[in-house]
């Protein structure tokens, strides 16, 4: 992995998330929660994950899975850079008749797997589609990115409890630890405490990273095991942006032409 070339790829596909935020104007978009896992999406699909766009159906393709629906803009983002979607297609986000809607609609030849954003559900969809990969021998690995809010879920329990059971090794979630979830900060909202020790107390492997350490994330995606893998990853919401970091007035939000220009701004002069 060239960290360089993979810190440009975040680095675009922020500016993406922005863009396509831009656009859609008076419809508003899901800002913080995308920026935080842009490091995440650039590493993965840069770096790790077997995926081709001149063959989005491949059988041995690798499955990546955002549950937390609402950071669609991440996913949309880094597929454009990877060639799944057009500029052009990127500007109508949100707009009538677009297939880029606020979640993820399922589009295979797009590059977007399943249709997510009811909170709670994309860890079980991994599952079903890590057993399809066991059972046929394609040796393909799924990859799911779910937030800490969303892990308030009851259904992301019972799917770590079944995952643990059936030794899903191909099987990896990605936890974004961003501290923020819609209304406020995650541990007000309901405090899930040390998430390492809960996971690991549902069976399974955990590795605890910062998520915007391009060389962390790149070595815990790496990591093989006998069981499923969950990768927690200490992020800051609105990540990239000082004025939408750590600040949950950007879950969802309006980007005004001013703000758009001071954040591609400071994109482009950030360093590694």
């Amino acid at each position: 992995m060239k960290l360089e070339e993979i810190f440009k790829l975040a680095q675009k596909t922020r500016k993406n998330i922005l863009y396509a935020a831009y656009k859609a104007g008076a419809s508003s978009a899901h800002i913080g929660g995308a920026l935080s896992i842009a490091d995440i999406i650039a590493v993965l699909y840069g770096a790790i994950a077997k995926i081709d766009c001149s063959k989005p159906l491949d059988e041995k393709r690798d499955r990546i899975i955002l549950s937390k629906g609402h950071g669609c803009l991440a996913l949309y983002g880094i597929l454009l850079e990877k060639g799944f979607v057009t500029n052009a297609e990127l500007e109508t986000f949100e707009k009538s008749g677009s297939f880029l809607l606020g979640h993820p609609v399922m589009n295979k030849l797009k590059g977007i797997e399943f249709s997510t954003g009811s909170l709670g559900m994309g860890l079980s969809l991994g599952i079903g589609v890590s057993i399809s990969s066991l059972k046929k021998n394609l040796n393909y690995n799924t990859f799911v990115i779910l937030g800490d809010g969303e892990c308030n879920e009851g259904s992301v329990w019972e799917s770590a409890l079944l995952a643990n059971q059936l030794k899903l090794k191909n099987l990896t979630a990605i936890i974004d630890r961003n501290n923020y979830q819609q209304t406020g900060k995650s541990s007000d909202i309901l405090d899930l405490g040390n998430l390492s020790s809960k996971w690991k107390s549902f069976g399974w492997e955990i590795i605890e990273i910062n998520g915007h350490n391009l060389t962390e994330i790149y070595q815990a995606l790496n990591v093989k095991t006998d069981k499923p893998k969950a990768i927690i990853a200490n992020t800051t919401k609105g990540k990239g942006v000082s004025f939408t970091e750590n600040n949950n007035e950007w879950h969802h939000n309006i980007l005004t032409k001013k703000n758009y220009d001071l954040a591609i701004e400071e994109l482009n002069n950030a360093k590694r």
